[in-house]
């Protein structure tokens, strides 16, 4: 075989890619930024522990990482803990650290970039952010590292103490923005902890992120992943989704948070899908949903908040599917508005008001199916004036109390089918609005300190329509006084008093066809004063 020509031999080790090299600081280069202008795409920038006071511009496949095992530390990781860049709090505008696309920051701690002002944290952090401006998280600002318009990679690093965002994921039009950023400490920032912006699909997992200024992560206009992260103690929500996002967010613990562990509002194009999270001592609700967003909640847990597990309001249409939401200062599921909300499987047990409380004065509808509503303190179901519901094959439980376990106001209207409602109280179903119940099972358990009370209470002005219902062991099937009352085709078990009593009828009662077992009871009393 003939040898290669001298100079094409050249050439061809000309065009041989050359092996990554690592530039080490301060061994080669005393400054972050020289080394860092010094590497080429594939190069290792290796930093070793101590405070550099600048900020840095990365390039293009250039890996900055912190000299170091992976050894965790008090915050994060040993390494980053050691290895500063400190912006110096002045207010220039460059970032802490400049992301290009294709490269790593691993490992650093990224500090003082912008003014940082505790007295105007402590300020909001007392009052839970209430007099905090609605700003859109993509308002102009420095941030401790920023990602703009490109992939690449952020990890392993400490963010704090910056005058804005932590880290600021940007997208820009005809690029891709889709960096990893991952296992990152995000702390005391005067903005959120991690922001995503402007079209950006990032993906965030396993960050932590605490007492920021606004959300610990916070998304506007953007659908990124957002998975297995943790939130706690910021002045807003733990997770933040507004302005048109619509991330994917699930397996994150969002507790302690200053308002919602989950907040999604402002408009109906905010349409996450919000999945098996652990939201828990909120200072508001688990996850609260305003502002007509449209987001899918499902399979959460809500637990020990303030206020509701979950809440809506302000138009908002939340699919709420799945969630376990229990021991909250409030309603399990909280809604003040609904069109058309869909409440479907959801466990609310042991709430301090209502397992389900439909709440406000406009005309709103929902409709509450498969939910099992169990011990909750006050009602399992409450529904206020200008609510038309829907409720079937709930299971609505409580074994102590005198509370009604379902509570219908004025101006209200609802059709239950085929539910089952089981307790003690004064009443299993307590109405002064519209009720139609039909194919239900009211099931009296014993109360303490006096017998049973009745299935149905009408109150005064009260429709109320029974048709093929089961009544077991309540002392009436239905009391009604000045209310409009229908029963027909119910079976009346073991009542211990008359099984329908109207008083002072509204409208001659329509009451037949209904079988009485068990006891030496009259069907129908009506009495005319």
């Amino acid at each position: 075989m003939n040898p290669l020509p001298t100079g094409l031999f050249a050439l061809l080790l000309l065009a041989a890619p050359l092996p990554a090299a690592t530039v080490r600081v301060p061994e080669d280069h005393r400054q972050i930024q020289l080394a860092v202008d010094a590497a080429k795409a594939g190069d290792t920038v290796l930093v070793a522990a101590g405070t550099y006071r600048e900020r840095v511009k990365l390039k293009a496949g250039v890996t900055l990482r912190s000299a170091g095992n992976d050894a965790p530390g008090k915050t994060g990781l040993a390494r980053a803990e050691a290895t500063v860049i400190d912006g110096g709090g002045t207010p220039e505008p460059r970032a802490g650290v400049e992301m290009a696309a294709g490269a790593v920051l691993d490992g650093f701690t990224v500090a003082n970039v912008g003014h940082y002002d505790d007295a105007e944290w402590n300020r909001h952090f007392a009052t839970r952010g209430n007099e905090q401006p609605h700003e859109h998280i993509g308002a102009p600002g420095v941030a401790g590292v920023s990602v703009r318009g490109v992939s690449c990679e952020v990890r392993n690093n400490i963010v704090r103490h910056t005058g804005y965002t932590g880290i600021a994921i940007t997208g820009a039009p005809g690029a891709e923005c889709s960096p990893l950023v991952v296992s990152n400490v995000c702390l005391r920032n005067m903005g959120g902890g991690i922001g995503s912006m402007n079209g950006s699909t990032a993906v965030i997992r396993g960050n932590t992120c605490f007492e920021n200024f606004f959300a610990g992560i916070g998304h506007e206009n953007a659908s990124p992943l957002v998975e297995s992260n943790r939130c706690f103690g910021n002045i807003r929500a733990g997770i933040g989704i507004s302005e048109g996002a619509s991330p994917t967010v699930r397996f994150n613990v969002c507790n302690d948070n200053r308002r919602a562990g989950i907040g999604i509002r402002t408009g109906a194009t905010t349409r996450p899908i919000v999945e098996r999270n652990d939201c828990f001592a909120n200072g508001m609700a688990g996850i609260g949903v305003e502002e007509e967003a449209e987001p899918v909640l499902r399979f959460n847990r809500c637990h020990r908040n303030l206020l509701a597990g979950i809440g809506a309001r302000d138009h908002a249409r939340p699919l709420i599917l799945g969630n376990e939401c229990f021991e909250n200062g409030d309603a399990g599921i909280g809604l003040m508005t609904g069109h058309g909300t869909q409440v479907i499987s959801n466990l609310c047990r042991l709430n301090k008001s209502a397992g389900i409380g439909l709440a406000g004065g406009k005309t709103n509808t929902a409709t509450l199916t498969g939910n099992r509503l169990l011990e909750n303190a006050a009602v399992a179901l409450g529904v206020n004036a200008g609510w038309n519901i829907a409720a079937t094959g709930n299971e609505l439980t409580r074994t102590e109390g005198l509370p009604p376990l379902v509570m219908v106001a004025a101006g209200a209207t609802a059709a239950f089918t085929n539910n089952v409602l089981r307790g003690g109280g004064v009443a299993s179903l307590r109405l002064a609005g519209d009720v139609r119940a039909a194919g239900n099972q009211f099931i009296a358990l014993p109360r303490k300190g006096g017998p049973p009370g009745q299935a149905v209470w009408a109150l005064a002005g009260a429709r109320v329509e029974l048709v093929d219902n089961r009544f077991e062991g309540w002392r009436s099937a239905l009391v009604a006084e000045s209310a409009t009352v229908v029963a027909r085709k119910n079976v009346v078990k073991d009542a211990a008093s008359v099984a329908f009593r109207v008083k002072k009828p509204a409208a001659p009662p329509q009451v037949a066809e209904n079988e009485i077992v068990g006891g030496n009871v009259r069907e129908l009393v009506i009495e005319a004063k």
